[in-house]
């Protein structure tokens, strides 16, 4: 038997959703058979794996979780062999509607970005790989030009830095990317030296991704469709704007909102997600400057691409059409970095989120 991965399929849990779909994919072909769910669960609409543990952890996007205001998070161990969940325990996560949870690189702490509620929070990990108690919280402020999206603080995103030690919360509602200094000890969150990197008005910062080389890092911006290309100082956790380029073709008239954006592997090329014209764009990465070059755009075969993952070999991408109930596959030219179907589609509603871990990861733990 070839190569395969176990893929997490985060939904929104109204409709036919159950839950959390899981599939098991072919490394070889980009193929996808279904292996099962963890139903139960409301609006699992992000996930984080923890290949040491190994665990998988979902946020609740809720108002009110378990009697008390605020969103959750649900854990649970993942079966090597099957891929199959085990419900491990709940825990609240400080904010209404977290949207977004990442993990710290020792594996001792979760983070998570609390959409509505305007805030982030930390959650210590247990040695089952159950949930502890929150090790920390912040409370943005403020807000910024479009009074529909951006009457507060909103952020959507939080993810470390390869080394560990800083933060990056792009904030929609305030049009920058915070930017703390993470005690990687204790689970606390403090402003770094330069706090934040502002962004254009109305622009609606959402995902942040750093290149493998941990030199630049990139940002989509949900209000105004553009990627932001930034050099890193990995020493003082300092972004400098670079580059900007729009996610969408210039001749597209239609409504349109960027989501989800990743690096292959590689570092070769980078991709973007866009809602409403339905496409994932390319780039081509300069592997000297971090500049970006447009390669293509590709249709998504579906509504609404919320998200997408790239395997980790750097082979294939999935991306969950959310508002046409589809998982579709496609296969990355190593060459030019074009996206070619595979043929293969999962059905699933609502998908907000995919994680993709190969089973020789889980195996090894």
């Amino acid at each position: 038997m070839g190569e395969e991965a176990f893929v997490y399929i985060g939904t929104y849990s109204r409709g036919m959703s159950e839950g959390i779909y899981i599939y098991r994919m072919d490394l070889s072909n980009g193929s996808m058979k279904p292996l099962g769910t963890a139903g139960g669960v409301i609006n699992p609409s992000y996930l984080v794996i923890d290949p040491q543990g190994p665990n998988l952890y979902a946020v609740n996007e809720v108002r009110d979780f378990l009697g008390k205001p605020g969103g959750g998070v649900t854990a649970f161990s993942i079966d090597p062999e099957t891929g199959s969940l085990r419900f491990l325990n709940h825990q609240v996560s400080g904010g209404a509607h977290p949207c977004y949870i990442s993990m710290d690189y020792r594996g001792r702490f979760l983070l998570v970005a609390n959409y509505s509620g305007g805030s982030v929070s930390v959650i210590a990990r247990r040695e089952d790989g159950g949930l502890g108690e929150l090790t920390d919280f912040v409370q943005h402020k403020g807000s910024s030009v479009n009074p529909k999206r951006q009457e507060g603080p909103h952020p959507h995103s939080i993810l470390l830095d390869p080394s560990n030690l800083y933060a990056f919360v792009p904030d929609l509602g305030l049009d920058k990317i915070l930017i703390y200094r993470f005690d990687s000890d204790r689970g606390k969150l403090q402003p770094s030296d330069e706090p934040w990197v502002s962004v254009r008005p109305g622009a609606g910062p959402r995902h942040f991704t750093f290149h493998p080389n941990g030199r630049f890092a990139y940002l989509i911006n949900e209000l105004d469709n553009t990627i932001i290309a930034f050099t890193y100082e990995a020493t003082t956790g300092r972004l400098k704007e670079l580059q900007t380029v729009n996610a969408l073709p210039e001749d597209f008239l239609g409504k349109s909102y960027c989501a989800d954006i990743h690096v292959t592997p590689s570092g070769k090329f980078l991709y973007g997600s866009n809602r409403g014209h339905d496409s994932i764009v390319a780039f081509k990465i300069d592997k000297d400057t971090g500049k970006l070059a447009y390669i293509a755009h590709e249709p998504t075969g579906g509504r609404t691409p919320r998200n997408f993952a790239i395997d980790p070999t750097g082979r294939y991408l999935l991306v969950g059409n959310q508002d046409t109930d589809t998982v579709q596959s496609f296969s990355i030219d190593d060459g030019s970095g074009r996206l070619e179907p595979t043929g293969y589609l999962a059905e699933v509603p609502a998908p907000a989120c995919l994680k993709i871990i190969p089973t020789s990861c889980l195996q090894k733990t």
